[in-house]
């Protein structure tokens, strides 16, 4: 995830900043999310995934750009 993530924000692409991605992993440390978070992930979701959390991570990422 860390280096698909530093590959997505370093493409060249329209919007490599502003793609949403969000670490899904049952890593769920702090250090864990600050990792993610440092890497240029927007968000964390620990595993087992909750699905109304995933729902709402989601709206947050996608329906208010």
């Amino acid at each position: 995830g860390y280096e698909a993530t530093q590959r997505i924000r370093t493409s060249g692409l329209p919007g490599e900043k502003i793609i949403p991605i969000i670490a899904m992993t049952a890593n769920v440390f702090r250090e864990d999310i600050e990792s993610c978070i440092a890497s240029g992930m927007n968000d964390h979701l620990g595993k087992p995934i909750d699905s109304d959390e995933l729902i709402a991570t989601l709206r947050k990422y996608l329906l208010h750009k």
